[in-house]
């Protein structure tokens, strides 16, 4: 008899514990951004079990009707979703996570080849019709033609532009693969500044940059390295790969002022 009453009580417990937690009540919280605890507005809350889909306000406070053990689903753009279960009617805090982002890149207008290529076209047009170099037959064919594109100002100008374009595209191409973030971390120079003093001292040429694979580019750096630190004249090392037709003028120092050029005597006719 007193088991019976037991398994009575014990059956009527359960009932009512199942028919509480299975009742609808309302939870209410706030939703913070996590670390900074800076509110968070407009998060969509969700009920993934009775569908129920509630919009926070601008500060963050949101209420729903929910029942324990449901899931609830925090979502917002620019946030990591995030799931809280209920475990009873107490207020809720939620904290969620920022999604770093990075900024979207768009390459808008020309490449340097194609802008180049438009100011040669400009040239073509002006009447320089091959960029200053007019093959032999174009002497038969046009002889005007083949003399301006020799001797007239804007082929000069055109071939002059087509050298020096040229130049910065190689030097552009060296300086993609070769840069101060590639030798600080196959040197270890802590900065800017000695990395480019080491530049000085050693870069490849355009030849070396096309010809070689990024395991050449990197033996060669670093072997370069460890002669140049082991150098007890860098400055004079430095000086060894610059532009050679720049000639240092040692009698001009700074400081002295203006400089007189005194001109040489011409020899007699």
């Amino acid at each position: 008899m007193r088991n019976y009453l037991y398994l009575l009580v014990t059956g009527v417990l359960c009932l009512i514990t199942v028919h509480v937690s299975a009742q609808e009540f309302t939870v209410k919280g706030v939703i913070s951004k996590k670390v900074t605890n800076e509110r968070v507005g407009q998060v969509f809350v969700k009920d993934l079990n009775t569908k129920t889909l509630i919009l926070s306000d601008d500060v963050g406070w949101f209420s729903i009707k929910t029942r324990v053990g449901d899931t609830l689903l925090f979502s917002r753009d620019d946030y990591t979703p995030q799931k809280v279960v209920v475990l009873n009617n107490s207020d809720m805090p939620v904290y969620m996570q920022p999604i770093i982002k990075l900024d979207e890149v768009k390459v808008v207008g020309q490449t340097k080849r194609q802008e180049i290529n438009q100011v040669l076209n400009d040239y073509k047009k002006q009447g320089t019709y091959y960029n200053g170099k007019p093959p032999a037959l174009s002497f038969l064919s046009n002889p005007v033609t083949g003399l301006y594109e020799l001797l007239g100002t804007t082929p000069n100008r055109a071939r002059r532009f087509a050298q020096n374009a040229q130049s910065e595209l190689e030097q552009a191409e060296i300086h993609k693969h070769y840069n101060i973030p590639f030798v600080k971390q196959y040197t270890g120079l802590a900065t800017d500044s000695l990395a480019r003093k080491f530049m000085n001292y050693y870069t490849p040429t355009y030849k070396d940059i096309k010809a070689w694979t990024d395991y050449d580019l990197i033996k060669h750096t670093i072997r370069a390295y460890e002669y140049y630190k082991n150098s007890s004249d860098k400055e004079k090392l430095e000086k060894l790969n610059s532009p050679t037709f720049i000639v240092p003028d040692s009698t001009v120092k700074l400081g002295e002022g203006p400089v007189q050029l005194k001109k040489e005597k011409q020899p007699p006719l």
